[in-house]
This record gives structure tokens, sequence and C-alpha cells, in this order.
């Protein structure tokens, strides 16, 4: 798992496997305008924020550029500080299939998995 470290501790980590995912996801863009992908905080949710994970064409101005397991990531500031420490996976089994994200900032999370406290 590559991560990029703070003075603290790792902002944000991807996984061999979410990686993978996301370069395919990358390559099948038909305009090839997608450059990096974004991981924000976003208001709403059941628990009060949910997590955005998309594609854009650049970062913004302000936005922390990390480079994780081969994959741009962006992330704006606001974002940032309830995002450290959180590893994104990909599962594809059975039961689940999809992103995990793992935020050891979030005090309670909803039943699907996607908002948080």
């Amino acid at each position: 798992m590559a991560t990029v470290e703070h003075p603290t501790e790792t902002l944000i980590s991807l996984t061999p496997v979410a990686a993978a995912k996301i370069k395919e996801l990358i390559a099948e863009e038909p305009d090839g305008g997608t450059a990096v992908l974004r991981v924000a905080i976003q208001g709403g949710g059941c628990s009060g924020f949910q997590y955005g994970l998309g594609f854009d064409s650049a970062p913004a101005e302000g936005d922390i550029e990390l480079e994780l397991e081969g994959v741009p990531v962006v992330v704006d500031p606001f974002s940032a500080s309830y995002l450290r420490g959180t590893t994104i996976d990909f599962l594809n089994t059975i039961q689940e299939a999809g992103f995990k994200i793992d935020n050891p900032n979030a005090t309670a999370s909803c039943g699907c998995g996607h908002s948080f406290t």
C-alpha cells in the first residue's frame, strides 16, 4: 500500500486492488479527460456526512495532490481533516461489491456504509 506521509500521519491510502479498479475505470472514460481521482466529504447522508469519490479533469486551486499506487488523487483542504488516516479498498465478493472506505475518524456510520458522523 503506497501512502503519502504528512507530519503527523497518513492522509489517505489506496489498496493495490482499489488502485487497479480505479485505473481500469479511468481507462474506460471515453473522452480521456479524466486526470485525477477526487476524494471528498460532502454534507448529507443519513449520518451527517457522506463520501464522494469521482473523477476530475484536473486539481482545483488549494487541493492536496497525492500519488497513491500510481493513481493521481486530490483532496480539498476541508475534506482532508475528516479523511486523515483513511484507507480505500475495493471489494468484489458474493456479498459485497464496490469501494469500501475505512475512516478512523468516523464515530458512527449508517447501515449502508456511505455516510458517517
